[in-house]
Formats: C-alpha cells, sequence, structure tokens
C-alpha cells in the first residue's frame, strides 16, 4: 500500500523529488519505493530516460488499478464490523441534478450515516463515469442519453418529464401557439439533456422563434421568470424556488421524460452507502405536492 501511495503521489506531483517533499520521504525513498515495486510487478513504471520520469504504459495502467486499491482499502478502514459508517463518498453529478435532487438526497443520507463526509464533483457525464471506472469518484448521477462502458453499472433512480416552462401572462398558450408567438430560450451547451431537447423541438413543423441561447439551466430559468421567452426544462428544476410563480405543462403528447440513474462499479467496497444513495435518490426523485 505504501508503495501504491508513493507511486500516485509522484503521479500527482510530477516526479520523484516533488513527490518526496508532499509524502515526507527523501527522493531516495522514494526512489527506492517506486523500484521495489517495478522489480514486483516485472515491468518499468516510469521512463527516466526523460525529465521528469514519464509514466510508460504499463505505469499509467498500474496508476489505474492503484486508485482503485487504495479507495477499498480506504473505505474498509472506514467502516468497522458493525460500526459507524466514516470516511468520504466522492459523488460526481450531472449540473441539473446539483441544483436541488442532490442537495435534498445528501441531506437524507446524513440523517442515516452521520460520520460520513462527502465530495460532490459537478461535470459533464462523460468526465464523470471515467472518474467513476478510474476509481476517483465512487459514483454519478447520469442521464440514460449516455454509453455507459461494460466496466460500470447503471441503476435508474429518476424518470422525468420534460415539460415546458411559461413566462408571465401566457398562461392559457398552447405549445403551438407559443413557438408562433413567443421568443424561445434554448438551452444550449454539449450535454445530453441539451440535444435531447433540441431533437424534440426541431420535431415541429414551425421553428421557434430564439431570443436567448444560454448554457447553464438557472439562466435559462431566469429568463423565463423575467419574461423573456418560455424553455423546456425538467420536470425537477420546477422545485427551484425561482419557478415557483411560474407556469409549466408537460412537453410532448404523450410526455416526454429522460431517465437518471446512478453510475458505479459493480464491485466497491462503498455497496451499503451507495444502495441507500440509490434508494434515497429514488424518493426525493419522486412528483412532490406544492405543500411538501
Amino acid at each position: 500500500m505504501r508503495q501504491l501511495e508513493t507511486l500516485l503521489a509522484v503521479e500527482r506531483y510530477g516526479g520523484f523529488a516533488a513527490a518526496a517533499q508532499a509524502v515526507n520521504l527523501t527522493a531516495s525513498a522514494v526512489s527506492q519505493q517506486i523500484s521495489a515495486l517495478e522489480r514486483e510487478l516485472g515491468a518499468d513504471l516510469f521512463d527516466r530516460s526523460r525529465r521528469p520520469p514519464a509514466l510508460t504504459a504499463k505505469g499509467a495502467e498500474v496508476v489505474r488499478s492503484a486508485r482503485m486499491i487504495l479507495q477499498i482499502y480506504t473505505e474498509t478502514k472506514a467502516s468497522g464490523p458493525g460500526g459507524p459508517v466514516r470516511g468520504t463518498l466522492a459523488l460526481g453529478t450531472l449540473r441539473t441534478g446539483a441544483d436541488s435532487l442532490l442537495p435534498r438526497t445528501l441531506a437524507r443520507m446524513r440523517e442515516l450515516y452521520p460520520d460520513l463526509s462527502v465530495r460532490l464533483r459537478i461535470g459533464m457525464a462523460e468526465e464523470l463515469m471515467s472518474e467513476v471506472a478510474s476509481g476517483q469518484l465512487d459514483a454519478a448521477l447520469v442521464a440514460d442519453h449516455v454509453a455507459v462502458p461494460s466496466s460500470l453499472r447503471w441503476t435508474e433512480v429518476v424518470r422525468e418529464p420534460l415539460v415546458v416552462l411559461t413566462p408571465p401572462g401566457t398562461t392559457d398558450l398552447c405549445l403551438e401557439d407559443l413557438v408562433r408567438n413567443t421568443p424561445y430560450i434554448r438551452y444550449r451547451t454539449q450535454v445530453p439533456l441539451a440535444r435531447q431537447i433540441d431533437t424534440e423541438m426541431a420535431r415541429l413543423n414551425v421553428a421557434p422563434k430564439q431570443l436567448v441561447s444560454v448554457n447553464t439551466m438557472t439562466a435559462v430559468i431566469g429568463c423565463v421568470h423575467a419574461g423573456l421567452g418560455f424553455a423546456v426544462i425538467p420536470y425537477l428544476t420546477l422545485q427551484d424556488r425561482i419557478t415557483a410563480s411560474l407556469n409549466w405543462f408537460p412537453f410532448g403528447a404523450p410526455p416526454i421524460s429522460r431517465r437518471l440513474g446512478v453510475v458505479q462499479r459493480p464491485s466497491s467496497g462503498r455497496t451499503e452507502v451507495l444502495t441507500s444513495l440509490v434508494s434515497a435518490l429514488t424518493e426525493m426523485g419522486r412528483p412532490r405536492d406544492d405543500n411538501d
């Protein structure tokens, strides 16, 4: 374990000397540990002809494995038999999951595991899944419109409809009327949700009058709230306080929806916690009454 930790330090800090300073070892000790690991594995992990030494292909492979091994080791130490669950749960999420769904879910998780810390990473689905596969994240919340690697498992937790959010003063307008008479606020970014909305909007016989293109859902909702136009958003964002005063109706007939799920490695030392996470996300993702 010590050799693997030293390997990750060299990879992270970009050299033996920098790693030695970070982990409070001498450069000679770091070099000895890496050499011992190389002898045990029967392969060079670093190309020492370069300055600073660069990972070989085998070295990069071992680094990925080391992250997973140390993550499992840390998780196992954090949770003793019958004891409280401790340590840090590293989670990833799409931006649209970070506004309401994840915060409410984490509040529920704190009730179950008061000694557990959480590190939340917001990013693109492809990046998040890569970090789950490499062991940098324990799990991530992603949509079903991305290709999940065969090394990971995706579990659906939420099926949410897309809805049309209308600005003040347009209560009685249907979608066709909105498209013809009201500017359209487009969610424009390279994420599956934006592509899904664009695809469905393209199926309409009338091109919408576009006024604003923005790359965050918060800005989309803000534009609608200011009366600049209508937008298509995920249902869960209706639980945001800004949308409470706005009207909406389902997008499509039948209503078009997207699925969100938790992606994780099939084997993990966090099985109990991740099972609870899936249950909490499923509960928090159910439609709520306005008075809830």
